[in-house]
Order: structure tokens, then sequence, then C-alpha cells
């Protein structure tokens, strides 16, 4: 099975922060939209692509418009270790490993993945592994919502590589 698509319900998610505070994708649907990157610590695209979402998330975070969440497929400590090795400062939640209840009602087969749930409940976004458009369409939608001109994610002369699964 392949990760949800465009248009398709999106799954409940109730997961825990790393300190225990619980999350719920319903109450966080009701202040905006809700981009959700699922990500595992050992996979290096993940490595590459979250300081770019990190980015992302700093550009408009002030607007107030959406939530930004990280779900880790990987220990609290884990997590909070690739969080500092790679600047990641927006909110994450663990999904339990060998459960995996949220990765699993995604149909997740490869990370990076991420989403753009819509408030109403239906994802607007689904996006599987890395690719350098899909974020840029990400960083477009959000600015929108932000009502502020589109952020410089990519830096002049920055190389970017693709990623997608075969």
């Amino acid at each position: 099975m392949s990760a949800l698509g465009a248009g398709v319900e999106a799954p409940e998610i109730n997961l825990s922060y790393p300190d225990g505070r619980k999350f719920s994708l319903a109450e966080a649907r009701k202040k905006g939209p809700v981009v959700a990157a699922f990500f595992k610590v050992s996979c290096p695209v993940c490595q590459m692509a979250f300081p770019y979402l990190e980015r992302i998330f700093k550009a408009y975070n002030k607007s107030g418009t959406f939530t930004f969440v990280g779900i880790s497929q990987d220990s609290a400590s884990d997590t909070q270790a690739f969080n500092r090795s790679f600047g990641v400062t927006f909110p994450v939640l663990l999904d339990p490993v060998g459960k995996y209840p949220a990765s699993n009602a995604y149909g997740l087969t490869n990370v990076p993945t991420f989403f753009v749930i819509s408030p109403e409940g239906a994802i607007d976004t689904s996006s599987v592994s890395w690719s350098k458009s899909e974020v840029e369409e990400l960083n477009r939608k959000l600015a929108e919502l932000s009502n502020i001109a589109p952020a410089q994610i990519f830096q002049p002369g920055e190389k970017v590589a693709e990623f997608k699964p075969g």
C-alpha cells in the first residue's frame, strides 16, 4: 500500500510529544491546516530534507494560520538528538516504535513523507520522499495561507538532489 493521496480523508492522529503532552489532529485542524512530516532519524533523505522544512516552518510559523508537526518513527531520545543535529525546532510527535499507528494509517512505505491536511479533514497535499518542486509548492501554499510573499527556501547556488521512490 502506498501513502494516502490528495483528496482522501486524513486519518486521525493521536500521538505524544517527547515530553508526554498529547496531540490530536482533530484539535489542531480547528486552528487551520496541518502539515504533518513523517521521518526516521536514520534516513539520509530525511536528514537532507528536514533542514528545508525547518526553513519553511521558520518563515511562516508566526502567522498562526497553520500547525506544523514532524512525526518521528524513533524513540524520544533519538528524535531529540536528530532535532539538535539537523536544527529542527518545529514540534515533533512520536509514532510509537514497532506499532507506528499514524505511519500505518497513512500507508507509509517511504520517508520522508509530508501531508497538508485541510481544516475540513481532507489531505490537500501528499509528498513521498523528496521532491524540490513539491517542497517549493508547500512553501507557496504556506506563504499564501500566511498572506505574505514566499520565502526563499533554496539559496542561490545550493545544490539540491532529487529523490523519488522507484
